[in-house]
């Protein structure tokens, strides 16, 4: 069940269970459990955003990438396999995704992924792209605090890339984001199966 995914230590018991799944056309076989974001695959909205990386601003090499919410690990183990120079930083509230994603990031081969609680990252710290299947259903006010948190510690050339379902409300969160970033454009670059990929733009 997903119903604790964004609680910082799900009370249910943590059964470890194979997944497998394909990532930036790789195989990979790699480590789920309960109470994790979509632990038992690929989501539809994370699939989306995987599958339009080609619409999105291409990050700098050697740049910073952030996944938001990384549940057990597929955006930044994307990440980090289609850009193996950059830094992925992969952040989750919950300390039982972290561990997912670390144990994901030996078994798929990938060393240049850092795993951290939100408060583990430095305020200072800047990012050339978020990618982020947000938690929308931490509800409205948690969602834009969370949003205006870390677009703040996008570089002046940064972009962050947003999948939202349209029937969860991708289009006033545009417009929400519009309106609360006004030096950088925000768009709708990709629509798909009921989802959105909104980027925000770099600083104008």
């Amino acid at each position: 069940m997903d119903e604790h995914y964004f609680t910082p230590s799900p009370a249910t018991e943590d059964r470890r269970f194979p997944l497998s799944v394909r990532l930036a056309e790789r195989d990979l076989e790699l480590t789920s459990s309960a109470s994790v974001f979509s632990g038992h695959g690929l989501d539809k909205a994370t699939s989306v955003l995987l599958g339009r990386l080609d619409v999105l601003t291409e990050p700098p090499a050697g740049g910073r990438i952030l996944d938001l919410g990384c549940g057990w690990g597929p955006i930044a183990l994307t990440a980090a396999l289609v850009h193996p120079e950059a830094e992925v930083w992969a952040v989750d509230v919950s300390a039982r995704a972290r561990a997912l994603t670390v144990e994901n990031a030996a078994r798929a081969g990938v060393a240049n992924v850092h795993v951290a609680a939100p408060e583990e990252v430095p305020g200072d710290l800047e990012f050339e792209a978020i990618w982020s299947n947000p938690p929308i259903r931490i509800g409205k006010p948690a969602l834009h605090d969370l949003l205006l948190r870390w677009t703040a510690q996008l570089s002046p050339q940064g972009t962050a890339a947003l999948v939202v379902g349209k029937n969860l409300g991708a289009d006033p969160l545009a417009r929400w984001l519009g309106e609360q970033l006004p030096d950088r454009e925000v768009a709708k670059v990709a629509s798909a199966k009921g989802f959105r990929v909104l980027e925000v733009g770099p600083r104008r």
